[in-house]
């Protein structure tokens, strides 16, 4: 996307980030590649700001995209990321995160992901946990740092396998077993 680029207008409603070829009904998808009409705008969403306004979006999803985002090597893509959709987002909107686990050969399998993320991502997304544990990752002192403050909720998408197994043999799977969790659904609300 071009500096010279239109924003999108407080019309936009629900966005697809990373969507590919086949964006959520009722979504403008949005991806760094053109596979087809369905893509309505064409940006890298780790690095280039977004053709969206402020508090412009309900609602937006983003499935199997942010381990293909950076942290390393001052690029900060998916610091980036999140706040841009913490400036898109309208307060108390939301977007559903799915993104293969650490410990999942899901993650290990795609030769374009980047960086695993584990669990404990979403904890830097909150202000509050942010400054009293990792103030160091805040814009407040790092001007590449987060400006960002969501509700989360994190949850494990387990092994097909373990459906039947009881509760606590599933409790004692994902916490020693390599492939036990396949994916992470992560929810963000904004929050002021």
């Amino acid at each position: 996307m071009s500096a010279a680029a239109e924003v999108v207008p407080a019309s936009l409603l629900r966005i697809d980030l990373g969507c590919g070829p086949n964006p959520q009904d009722g979504f403008d998808g949005a991806d760094s590649i053109k596979f087809n009409d369905k893509v309505k705008h064409v940006l890298h969403i780790g690095r280039d700001p977004w053709p969206c306004a402020d508090n412009s979006v309900t609602e937006a999803y983003c499935s199997h995209t942010i381990e293909h985002l950076s942290n390393h090597n001052d690029k900060w893509e998916r610091i980036h990321f999140f706040n841009e959709l913490y400036r898109c987002l309208k307060p108390d909107a939301g977007c559903m995160l799915i993104f293969p686990h650490w410990c999942s050969e899901r993650f290990y399998g795609d030769p374009t992901h980047k960086e695993p993320m584990s669990e404990w991502f979403h904890l830097y997304l909150m202000r509050d946990w942010r400054m009293a544990n990792a103030p160091h990752t805040d814009k407040k002192h790092v001007a590449h740092g987060y400006d960002c403050n969501f509700q989360t909720v994190i949850m494990n998408a387990e092994n097909p396998q373990l459906a039947n197994r009881n509760a606590e043999y599933r409790q004692y799977a994902t916490t020693w077993y390599k492939g036990a969790i396949w994916d992470l659904h992560c929810t963000v609300i904004k929050r002021a």
